[in-house]
């Protein structure tokens, strides 16, 4: 698998030269392409996207193998001890495995037994709901981590509280320079804070009596990876766009979003916005900073070169590393608007400063009666999330000039 993966990265490589020579070769006079020799590069293009796709896939191939390889159990390598107290204590509440079966036990079953029910009382939410065991909840995390870009590259944290307050610095105190024996002149740190709430998010899906009956459908995986899909693509979508009512206040939000770094006279992105945008970010935020942009913004930047004629865009060669633009990943969403009057097109900046805050666990119910005259079982399932740039001037965006966009909707 690993060899694959490694041919394909250097087919894909080999194919990203070839692209650019063919580039450099067809041009006019003019810097342009003609149509016929433009229409041949896009056809190159989407050849280069088809292989970066087919090994992102055979990558996650391979970490979900890796996961079904490992052992299920651990040799005991120590002697047993023979005291009552030495014997490590069991997981209690929705960690027990007591409370797994039994959550799972209501998931598959209409009539659940008094000591279903007793167990369960343990996960009972204000809302009527059960938690998740934490098991599960960690599956759905991962999964909805694999779903959410936003997720993978800032700060996760997990609170059972209300509002988290976050305390910040928001200016720094200085040194002086002064006369010999004279005062040391006083300068304090200011500090603010940030309060991240939760908002609610939710959705349902439905399951035929069938398929709940049939032992060899995986329901647990199913959940996982369907709830993991809706819910991952909502967040993904307000981490970027949300205007912070009922929702996380997105990174391109206009209030209290990213600041912008660099905007546009024009709807097209060039080599010298690219390197502006790069350096409006101060220096300690661009060593752990990433692009973010539509795919359709990739195009055009891959055509970019410096004042020194070397490409901007350099495809990665190891496995498991993203693409480049002057030596920092890239990242594509769908949730990034596209390059138009009034948009915010670009994202580039350390998303470790971009918080969310999970609230508590994920609630699930079983809707028994709502689809039962047509043979299924519905189930829903609830969060409360929120998220905010703690520190605007850790990212930096690429506006285009104009009416306003999609920015903070």
């Amino acid at each position: 698998m690993a060899t694959t993966i490694n041919e394909l990265r250097a087919k894909r490589a080999q194919a990203w030269e070839a692209a650019k020579n063919f580039l450099e070769s067809h041009r006019t006079e003019k810097g342009i392409l003609s149509a016929e020799d433009d229409a041949t590069y896009t056809r190159m293009e989407q050849d280069i996207d088809a292989l970066g796709k087919e090994i992102k896939r055979l990558e996650r191939q391979q970490e979900i193998e890796n996961e079904l390889n490992r052992p299920t159990s651990q040799p005991i390598t120590a002697k047993p001890s023979a005291n009552v107290g030495d014997i490590p204590v069991g997981k209690h509440g929705t960690k027990s495995k007591e409370y797994s079966a039994a959550f799972w036990n209501m998931i598959r079953s209409r009539n659940l037994t008094p000591d279903v029910v007793n167990v369960l009382q343990v996960g009972i939410d204000a809302d009527g709901g059960y938690l998740v065991p934490q098991e599960f909840e960690k599956t759905l995390i991962d999964a909805l981590a694999e779903e959410n870009l936003v997720r993978k590259l800032a700060h996760v944290i997990t609170t059972d509280t209300g509002d988290k307050v976050i305390p910040m610095v928001k200016n720094h105190g200085t040194a002086s320079w002064m006369d010999e024996n004279a005062l040391v002149p006083e300068s304090d740190d200011e500090f603010d804070q940030i309060s991240v709430g939760a908002h609610k998010l939710g959705t349902f899906i439905k399951v035929s009596d069938e398929l709940m009956s049939d032992s060899a459908f995986d329901i647990a995986d199913y959940i996982a990876k369907e709830f993991a899909r809706r819910m991952g693509a909502k967040e993904e979508e307000a981490f970027f766009i949300g205007n912070g009512t009922k929702k996380p206040t997105g990174i391109l939000a206009d209030t209290d979003g990213a600041d912008v770094g660099v905007t546009l006279n024009s709807a097209a992105i060039t080599a010298d916005s690219l390197i502006d945008l790069f350096y409006s970010l101060r220096a300690p935020y661009r060593r752990n900073a990433v692009w973010i942009m539509n795919d359709s913004s990739v195009k055009a930047i891959r055509k970019l070169k410096d004042k020194n004629d070397q490409y901007l865009w350099q495809t990665a060669l190891t496995a498991g590393t993203p693409d480049t633009i002057l030596n920092r990943p890239v990242y594509t969403s769908p949730y990034v608007p596209e390059v138009a009057a009034g948009n915010k097109v670009m994202i580039f900046g350390d998303l470790q400063y971009y918080w969310i805050v999970d609230r508590q666990g994920r609630v699930f119910k079983r809707l028994n009666e709502l689809f039962a005259t047509s043979g299924q079982v519905g189930f829903m399932t609830t969060q409360r999330v929120d998220g905010k740039m703690v520190l605007p001037e850790a990212v930096k965006v690429m506006q285009v000039k104009g009416s306003s966009g999609s920015s903070g909707s």
